[in-house]
Parts: structure tokens; C-alpha cells; sequence
């Protein structure tokens, strides 16, 4: 299939999948594989016999959204992000939480693949800010629609790629290397739980703290989905909560729900506007 057919097709498929072409322009390759690949396994000879056959047979439309889900994570990405939280939201969170009451900060990692994200968290927490609140504690609620992705954040067993990025002692204290893998050791794994689910469908039980959500609504679905699942969020978050979206992202209509913290990095504080 040429690269030139797989667009056009993604171009016809995306929007009714409620997905947006401009945010798989880059990965498109990826996709554009996997897309061959079922081809072949339905003996299938070119692209327009596919999108008669996804037109014909309802069932493939669910099998061409998993055809195109893209997961590419490490840990600590994009550093300055994990800066900011250090030095300012997550003691900020802190202390808001012990002025309420609250022993415990809750956080959903929304898309979170293969675990880097909330792992990442645990990391910044347990060898960094924990020793300035002994009495918080913190849960991580990690979602994805991928179960094999899940399934390797449970274990938490990563390349080196993986984990270049963390800060070297971190990289030595959390994990165990092992014939060239990383293998993250038990105590860094309790505060996490992993959940297999689907973001437009609804949002888990809340409140939280603080929501990430990097490097997926915001990208490759549609600005009316996009905007459904933002309103949801704020929804979840507590007053002064923390959302947090990828530093090429956008939410559409922020500034109604939304105030941006730090500047370009897709961090925003709940912002409330309705007197709750």
C-alpha cells in the first residue's frame, strides 16, 4: 500500500471513528502497517477493497480503531514538566490536601500505556517530596484501552530506552537490571492500579488531584470529543486541581474551565467560574 492511499484512506476513516487526521500525520507509518497487515489476513489486494469491506462489515470498525491506537511513552518525558510538578503543583497539592483533612493525594493517569507516567509520579514522590509530607500518601489510578500494554505496567519490566531520562539515582535506587531490562522493584509498584478503560466512555470515580491526560484526546480525537472529555475532567477534578495535557496540546475552550500554570507546558489549575 502506498503511503500516498493509506492517507487517503486515513482521511476518510479517522472522522468517523471520531478521530482527527493532523495528529496522526506524523505516526501515520505506524498505522499504515498495521493496516497492510490486516489486509493480508483478509486476503485483501489493495486499500479500496479494505475501506468496501469496513463499510460492508460493521464488525471491523472496532478492530480499525485498535489498528489505530498509538502508544509512545517513556519515563520522566518531557522534563520540564516533571520539574514543575516537583517544584511547585505536587507541594502545592500537598499542603492543600493536609490543610483539608486529606491524607491521601489522588491521581489518574489517563492513556498511560505501559505504566512510564505513573511510575514517573511514584519516582518524583517517593525519592524526592516524601520526606517533606511523611503524612501524605499517594494513589495513582493508571487507565489504558490496550490490556497487553496494561499487562507490562504490572509487571514493570522496561528497556533501556525506557528509562534513560530519569534523573541516574532514581534509575539506580527503583529498579533492578536484569540481562539488559529494568525491572522496577515492588515498594515503587503498590501506589499504582492499573484499570483497563476506555477515556470516552466515561470517567472513573473521583475526585482527583490531579488528572493527566498527555498525548492523546487532545491529539488524535475529534475538537467535539475532545471538548466532551475535557468538560468531564474539570468535572473530576477537585477546586485548584491540576490537569495536565501534552506541551504540543491544546484544550479547546480552556480558558472557560481552565487556568494555564507555567507557560507552554500543558499544565492547568481547575479554574472555577460558576461559583462551586
Amino acid at each position: 500500500m502506498k503511503d500516498t492511499e493509506c492517507v487517503e484512506f486515513l482521511q476518510w476513516a479517522l472522522p468517523r471513528l471520531r478521530m482527527r487526521w493532523p495528529g496522526f500525520r506524523r505516526v501515520r507509518k505506524q498505522v499504515c502497517k498495521r493496516i497492510s497487515r490486516r489486509m493480508s489476513k483478509l486476503e485483501l489486494s489493495n486499500v479500496i477493497d479494505y475501506q468496501s469491506y469496513v463499510e460492508t462489515h460493521g464488525e471491523e470498525w472496532p478492530v480499525l480503531e485498535g489498528l489505530c491506537r498509538i502508544t509512545i511513552s517513556r519515563f520522566y518525558r518531557n522534563k520540564s514538566v516533571f520539574a514543575l510538578l516537583e517544584q511547585e503543583i505536587l507541594p502545592r497539592l500537598a499542603r492543600q490536601a493536609l490543610a483539608g483533612g486529606e491524607h491521601i493525594l489522588r491521581f489518574w493517569s489517563a492513556g498511560c500505556g505501559a505504566g512510564e507516567e505513573p511510575y514517573s509520579i511514584v519516582l518524583l514522590w517517593d525519592l524526592g517530596l516524601k520526606p517533606l509530607f511523611p503524612d501524605l500518601d499517594m494513589h495513582i489510578l493508571a487507565t489504558d484501552l490496550d490490556s497487553n500494554v496494561l499487562q507490562r505496567g504490572k509487571d514493570g519490566c522496561y528497556s533501556a530506552g525506557s528509562v534513560k531520562e530519569l534523573p541516574e539515582p532514581w534509575r539506580d535506587a527503583a529498579f533492578q537490571k536484569t540481562n539488559g531490562l529494568y525491572r522496577l522493584r515492588p515498594q515503587y509498584k503498590t501506589k499504582v492500579e492499573f484499570l483497563e478503560h476506555d477515556v470516552r466512555t466515561g470517567i472513573p470515580d473521583g475526585p482527583f488531584h490531579l488528572i493527566l491526560c498527555r498525548n492523546l484526546v487532545f491529539t488524535y480525537f475529534d475538537r467535539d470529543l475532545q471538548s466532551e472529555i475535557a468538560r468531564r475532567m474539570w468535572e473530576h477534578l477537585i477546586t485548584g486541581g491540576v490537569f495536565i495535557i501534552g506541551v504540543r496540546e491544546t484544550i479547546p475552550n480552556y480558558s472557560k474551565t481552565f487556568k494555564e500554570q507555567g507557560r507552554h507546558l500543558g499544565i492547568y489549575q481547575k479554574h472555577v467560574t460558576d461559583g462551586r
